[in-house]
């Protein structure tokens, strides 16, 4: 059903999106691929149709919930989950790897103590069968153990032939800086990766996508709706598939907008509270200078005056200038001071 909110699993559940996927299975056989994107963008529905499509051993890591400064516990406890999932297809290899605990239907990965196993290790007795592994929103592992999973990475780009990486990431700037590949103190840095960047649906797919999905549920709706939603949502699937959602329910289009803007603002907060974690002082900065992009100011200068008029005090060029690059690199905001995403534009006046 086009219009569930639920990452896609089947090709036959996904619109479009013919042309990324014939590109990523022409480079299934490179080491690192990554899918870029804004959020709700697809990425993880183009990871999961794919590994189904190629009906090649497969898990995947999904980073989301990972928390900022995660230990190795939290790590650990990511890869034992994916890989139970996926139990039977690796029974044979793991139950010869030391530091494997095979519990029932679920394994522990042990990470300290007489026996334990590393993630490089892993990798090279994994390598034993062609697999790939995914790694939903791998950005978040930057933190106090990513040299560690680069490091992994690193060496199983060199050594595991039969492994491949496929990275998904919506903070585009974060997860190439997570990857490193043009630092030259990352383990990866010089390796080459495939990228293919999702871009979201225009007018005529955007309206496409609407009719195909009211057809589904059997609803005849009007023009206008159908233009209504195109407005708001800008051709990002995911938005596009919650306002059908909503609107079969309540056929109410400004209240489709207000669920959408709560969502959006939610998730900003959730940003910001991380920001009030390390200082309240970065936190109320991040919340101002959002409120100001978001209503119109869209130069480095207007952004200035906006904050000192806000704020009533002064603020570095520094600080701004990090306070922007972090927008960008998560994917909030363009090189333009503009907004990537209406909604989060929308929510962000109400800061």
């Amino acid at each position: 059903m086009l219009f569930d909110e639920r990452p896609k699993e089947n090709k036959g559940d996904l619109f479009d999106r013919e042309k990324e996927i014939e590109e990523i299975m022409n480079n299934i056989n490179r080491p690192l691929i990554l899918i870029t994107g804004v959020r709700r963008i697809g990425k993880t529905s183009i990871l999961k149709v794919v590994l189904n499509e190629l009906k090649i051993p497969h898990f995947i890591i999904d980073c989301r919930n990972l928390p900022p400064n995660y230990s190795k516990g939290n790590l650990y406890s990511l890869f034992s989950n994916a890989i139970s999932s996926k139990l039977s297809t690796f029974l044979e290899i793991l139950s010869k790897i030391r530091g494997i605990s095979i519990l029932g239907n679920s394994i522990e990965l042990k990470w300290k103590g007489k026996e334990y196993v590393t993630l490089s290790d892993l990798f090279d007795h994994l390598n034993e069968k062609r697999i790939i592994i995914g790694i939903d929103e791998a950005q978040k592992l930057r933190g106090p153990l990513s040299k560690e999973i680069k490091d992994s990475i690193a060496h199983a780009y060199d050594y595991d032939r039969n492994l491949t990486f496929i990275l998904t990431g919506s903070e585009v700037g974060l997860l190439h800086e997570f990857l490193g590949i043009e630092n030259s103190e990352s383990p990866l840095y010089g390796r080459y990766y495939h990228e293919i960047t999702l871009e979201r649906f225009d007018k005529d797919k955007s309206e496409l996508f609407l009719r195909k999905g009211f057809e589904e549920l059997r609803l005849n709706v009007d023009e206008n709706v159908i233009h209504g939603i195109i407005e708001m949502f800008d051709g990002i699937p995911g938005w596009l598939a919650l306002a059908g959602n909503q609107f079969s329910n309540n056929r109410d289009l400004k209240r489709v907008k207000n669920i959408a803007i709560n969502v959006a603002l939610n998730e900003i907060n959730n940003l910001i509270e991380m920001k009030n974690n390390v200082s309240p002082v970065v936190a109320r900065r991040y919340r101002t200078v959002m409120r100001c992009i978001a209503r119109g100011t869209n130069s480095w200068s207007k952004i200035v005056n906006c904050i000192q008029k806000e704020e009533g005090s002064t603020i570095s060029t520094s600080v701004l200038d990090n306070i922007l690059n972090n927008l960008k690199k998560l994917s909030i905001i363009d090189e333009n001071y503009e907004f990537l995403d209406p909604i989060y534009k929308e929510a962000s006046i109400l800061l």
